[in-house]
């Protein structure tokens, strides 16, 4: 989230209010679901479906090229649990950050899980899609929690504090 001052022609129109941070492929855009906020969804749950499906077949001639060099069984079963295994916990780890911030650290050491498990992204990626931007739910309540915190520090006292009638 980001407070600085409002630039001209910021989403909401409140010079020195809390911007909207952009989210990947949609920029602002989620903010009011305007400027092809469909299109853009349509176009990530279309992208990312694809993606996987690629994906899986690049992952379907590495198997074949394991069959072909005839590795064993042992090889082949430790392959193919890797990649599931792999590709389930990408899977929760990428849902998981729709709902709340990872910790960088967590983010570094896992990876090369994640790049291994490359596919339960992107089908993480097209499911959220098919209900709002991966990762909107999350911007929007920070966003309004800003807001609102924002609100509460600019605005202007009513009437004349020396007139007010002190508590005892």
């Amino acid at each position: 989230m980001s407070d600085e001052t409002g630039a001209p022609g910021a989403p909401e129109g409140s010079a020195g209010g809390p911007r909207p941070e952009s989210l990947r492929f949609f920029g602002t855009s989620w903010v009011h679901h305007d400027d092809g906020y469909a299109a853009r969804r349509a176009g990530v749950a279309v992208g990312s479906l694809v993606a996987a499906v690629v994906s899986c077949l690049v992952l379907r001639f590495a198997y074949q090229g394991l069959q072909i060099a005839d590795s064993g069984t042992f090889v082949t079963v430790l392959v193919v649990a890797m990649f599931a295994i792999c590709t389930a916990l990408a899977f929760g780890n990428t849902w998981a950050g729709f709902g709340k911030r990872h910790d960088p650290q967590r983010q570094a050491s896992l990876r090369g899980l994640l790049a291994i498990g490359f596919v339960g992204t992107l089908l993480a990626y097209f499911l959220r899609s098919l209900t709002e931007a991966p990762g909107e739910r999350l911007h929007r309540e920070e966003y309004e929690k800003a807001r609102a915190e924002h609100a509460l520090r600019t605005t202007r006292r009513s009437g004349d504090p020396s007139k007010k009638r002190r508590r005892r």
